[in-house]
């Protein structure tokens, strides 16, 4: 009898325990931001409670890069703190764990599967667009950058004191610089100076006990973790202090497509064998894509490559016609330019735009959207690129794209373990696979053929494990419910993220937060790996 009345005990208790997490204090989380911040920098404005106004929807709205993640969960969100001073960061870090609220940290909203801003248990958005300065010291070569600001932002405040600075990061002007740097952004610098993490030299993050922590308060550790591992493991990045690479005054760029008429497959599977290994100052992209046949209906892919040299014109030439005379590049494809315009030919404005565009916010969310990823560690065959090509244009109404990225020069040299960010040595290009639709009643059938996609790639690509890029979030990977994190599910797509690195994350994450306060479909699990 005593033991059936424990057991009833038991049961009652964890019950009891598990409706405090599913229906937490709200008010006492508000009660609580208000107690632990000052009258100096009140918090009350920065606080949006989910409900179904207009002013809520925008502030959820704004920074919702995929459509597919459009409408909160009001069932589960309970607000956004729009974290306008590091107290409010703070405050809401203590409060959301002493209250059982799920927090889910945003700093530009492209989180491809949109794990920064949703949840099927209560939380609260973390958003941190509003902490968006930038330092830039020139003598140095030394820039702080908060997590809410942008890439476009950051690449405006360098080139305003600098037209021989940049940074390697990506072309999208308006992913945060949060996410973006703590996941191993990357972008056309790569070959020549590595990835966002390879110059990061310090940061500020908030741990799980609400502490403001910088490299040396945090321990080399943990600053090796969020360098590539990702920061919403770890705790909330604040900001990066990053160094600053030399680019000349003047690049060149060019853009030249190839259909399948033209030979276009026959071009990519060179590019293939050269890409990895130009000199480190040009990066060629290949991007091919379902584009229009040259008669009425009818539709074929062209492959458009998109390059980026660090230097001029007639060197390039000079390079091209020896190495990959199979492209058929003339002087007229070439456009020379400064780095910061050349940010606006990667993201395909029109010649002319004004460089102020890169600092635009969009208000309203893009397309339905699904991203993949692959690493290629040996060139893909000519029927192997056909098949793929088949399974492209069977998409529906869609546009769909794959674009693949060179590995080589320095990404060669730099260890795998030197960041928490892995895929390095042996790898030919990084392939992103994209599709985008228009009706969210075309959603069950794109995903699908996303999913088609991916399989006829499988031959040809990484395998045990079937490496993924992080930063291009998939669900499909492996992932646990909302606020569970299953070891075994953890180490499935953990290992796909962070190969090798994988089982230190998990010390660290065991050492910082043990307790998995820090945690999304995707986290890092706090295990420590004997």
């Amino acid at each position: 009898m005593k033991e059936a009345l424990s057991v009833l005990c038991l049961v009652l208790l964890v019950s009891v325990l598990e409706a405090a997490v599913t229906k937490p204090k709200f008010g006492d989380f508000i009660g609580c931001l208000r107690y632990r911040t000052s009258p100096e920098n009140p918090i009350t404005d920065a606080i949006s409670i989910a409900d179904n106004t207009t002013a809520f929807l925008s502030s959820y709205v704004s920074y919702t890069k995929n459509k597919r993640f459009l409408s909160p969960n009001y069932k589960k969100l309970l607000a956004i703190v729009a974290a306008k001073h590091v107290s409010h960061v703070q405050a809401t870090v203590v409060c959301a764990k002493s209250n059982g609220i799920q927090l889910r940290i945003r700093s530009g909203g492209h989180d491809y599967e949109g794990l920064s801003y949703m949840s099927s248990v209560p939380f609260v958005i973390l958003d941190m667009y509003n902490l968006r300065s930038i330092t830039v010291d020139v003598s140095s070569k030394k820039a702080w950058v908060q997590a809410g600001a942008t890439l476009g932002e950051l690449y405006t405040k360098v080139n305003d004191v600098s037209q021989t600075l940049a940074f390697p990061a990506g072309v999208c002007a308006t992913v945060g610089a949060g996410g973006h740097i703590s996941g191993g952004g990357y972008g056309n610098l790569m070959r020549k100076y590595g990835i966002t993490v390879d110059h990061v030299i310090d940061a500020q993050i908030v741990d799980v006990n609400g502490k403001l922590l910088n490299r040396l308060t945090m321990g080399e550790d943990l600053f090796w973790a969020i360098r590539g591992g990702g920061g919403g493991s770890f705790g909330v990045i604040l900001s990066w202090k990053i160094n600053l690479v030399e680019v000349p005054k003047i690049v060149t760029v060019f853009k030249v497509n190839k259909t399948l008429e033209q030979g276009g497959t026959d071009v990519l599977y060179k590019w293939q064998l050269v890409a990895s290994k130009f000199p480190e100052s040009l990066f060629v992209r290949a991007m091919p894509q379902v584009a229009n046949g040259t008669k009425r209906g009818e539709r074929t892919i062209a492959v458009v490559f998109y390059a980026q040299f660090l230097g001029r014109t007639d060197e390039l030439m000079a390079i091209m016609n020896q190495n990959w005379p199979k492209l058929g590049l003339k002087r007229e494809d070439c456009q020379e330019m400064s780095w910061l315009n050349s940010t606006l030919f990667w993201a395909d404005y029109p010649a002319g735009t004004p460089t102020s565009i890169l600092l635009d916010r969009p208000s309203s969310p893009g397309d339905f959207f699904k991203s993949k990823s692959d690493y290629v560690k040996k060139p893909i065959p000519k029927e192997g690129l056909e098949k793929l090509w088949k399974t492209m244009l069977k998409f529906n109404n869609n546009i769909v794209w794959m674009q693949f990225n060179p590995y080589g020069g320095v990404m060669d040299r730099i260890p795998a373990t030197a960041t928490a960010f892995p895929h390095r040595k042996g790898n030919l290009f990084k392939i992103q696979y994209f599709t985008t639709w228009f009706n969210a009643n075309a959603t069950e059938s794109s995903l699908s053929q996303m999913k088609e996609l991916y399989e006829v790639a499988e031959p040809y690509v990484s395998s045990n494990p079937r490496e993924a890029f992080f930063n291009y979030r998939d669900i499909d990977v492996g992932s646990n419910p909302s606020g569970e994190t299953n070891v075994d599910e953890a180490k499935i797509y953990g290992s796909k993220y962070f190969l090798g690195n994988l089982k230190r994350l998990m010390d660290v994450k065991a050492k910082y937060d043990p307790e998995n306060f820090f945690k999304n479909e995707q986290s890092i699990p706090p295990v420590r790996v004997m």
